[in-house]
């Protein structure tokens, strides 16, 4: 008899990533095969997301495409979308089972179990646990979920109505998990979770004795963090990651407006006087570290004025690129009873400046790198004869392919640039 065969795809964030990589795992140890999502399946899992309207309309394509490739297939939608909207997606055709965060960890016994055409568990209430994960495929990176929910509660965004109250690992099991991860060949990891600055509050711990811990005893010596609050990014933890031999100087720090008065109606815990202040703090021990920024354009009330002073205060910041995103209107927000609705036309044109704006700081930061020395991590792909990896700091470098370099560190010089702004390089040491 033939292995089940099953599929998984994900949306949205890495903690997704990491949680719908470890379910993966427990399935491939019973002895199903994996599959690729656009391929035919016995059954298929979507670990969905709905930070934007955007982002639950992939979910529900996903649906429909997984039913097409298979009508006689198992459909598993898991996470956010089944959080906020349950009634929706259990009413799509092909879905068999329904789970929330805290019902998807059991995802493995109900798709075993399934006998009935639908299968809808109502999400449960958070009970405050923290379920580790990790994610596994990828050889070169592995994402450490760390931590979970959150307690923030900004004017427009869902996930903490998703995910529940902010909760964390222990930073002993942390770093037992960084063994493990170890030991798959992996050379990188990237600390993730919904609010990591939070990181330990209810354990008595902190993020900044977690990257103590972590410099201490991690077998890997390439550790990034993924997006910090600025009002938790405190000058110790920067302090810490520039004297690091392990922690890389790369910080994605969410900014969603120049505009105190908006920032203001964000529910946001900072202003733009201590966004600034963080990152001359980074540039002043780090100079050569990335610095990313998130940005929401079109909130409720946003005017002409307010946007203006986004556009100041981000042409000042000595930052090395932007993510930007147009508002979008999440159900059960305080943003989505606001007044003051922005027309997309003029959401679309906010963004397109800010993403030139985006561009025109990511060149000059590429550029203000050339002719210094890097150590280069590169991935297994073969785009038109070459490979791609990134520096310490995460600019893109290419080279041509070698399978010797796959997963290997290598040092060089950034010396040459493509025609797009990308470093190519030809001499290295391994």
């Amino acid at each position: 008899m033939n292995p089940k065969t099953i599929a998984f795809h994900h949306f949205g964030c890495k903690v997704n990533f990491a949680e719908a990589s470890a379910l993966s795992r427990q399935f491939k140890d019973k002895g199903y095969e994996l599959a690729d999502f656009r391929d035919k399946a016995d059954i298929y899992v979507i670990s969905t997301c709905v930070v934007t309207g955007v982002a639950e309309k992939k979910c529900r394509a996903a649906i429909r495409q997984a039913h097409k490739l298979n009508p006689d297939a198992k459909i598993a939608v898991i996470g956010c979308f089944p959080e906020l909207k349950p009634g929706e997606i259990s009413g799509m055709e092909g879905v068999s089972l329904v789970l929330g965060h805290q019902e998807k960890f059991s995802l493995l016994d109900r798709v075993e179990s399934i006998h009935q055409e639908k299968s809808y568990e109502s999400p449960m209430p958070c009970d405050g646990s923290f379920v580790p994960s990790w994610s596994s495929g990828d050889r070169t990176r592995s994402f450490l979920k760390i931590q979970d929910g959150c307690d923030y509660y900004c004017a427009y965004c869902a996930i903490p109505l998703a995910r529940g109250h902010s909760r964390s690992d222990s930073i002993s099991h942390v770093t037992t998990s960084t063994i493990e991860i170890a030991a798959t060949g992996v050379k990188e990891i990237i600390l993730t979770g919904v609010n990591i600055g939070d990181f330990g509050r209810h354990n008595n711990e902190t993020l900044a004795e977690l990257i103590e811990a972590l410099e201490k005893s991690c077998p890997i010596t390439r550790i990034r963090l993924s997006s910090i609050e600025p009002d938790l990014l405190s000058d110790d933890i920067i302090r810490m990651i520039a004297s690091s031999g392990k922690f890389l100087p790369h910080f994605h720090i969410p900014l969603q407006s120049g505009s105190d008065r908006i920032l203001n109606l964000m529910k946001r815990k900072y202003s733009t006087k201590l966004y600034a202040t963080r990152v001359d703090a980074i540039r002043s021990r780090m100079p050569a570290a990335c610095i990313a920024a998130d940005v929401i354009v079109g909130f409720p009330g946003e005017t002409e004025e307010d946007f203006a002073d986004t556009q100041r205060f981000l042409e000042g910041l000595d930052l090395s690129y932007l993510h930007v995103f147009s508002y979008s209107k999440r159900e059960n927000t305080l943003a989505a009873r606001s007044p003051g609705a922005i027309p997309e036309k003029v959401k679309k044109e906010r963004s397109e400046i800010l993403h030139r704006l985006s561009e025109e700081k990511k060149k000059h930061f590429y550029r203000s790198n050339k002719g210094g020395t890097a150590n280069v991590l590169f991935e297994s792909d073969n785009s038109n004869g070459f490979m791609h990896g990134f520096t310490e700091n995460y600019i893109r470098v290419k080279t041509k392919f070698n399978p010797r370099l796959i997963n290997q560190v290598v040092k060089t010089r950034l010396e040459e640039m493509d025609r797009d702004g990308n470093y190519v390089i030809s001499n290295y040491e391994l």
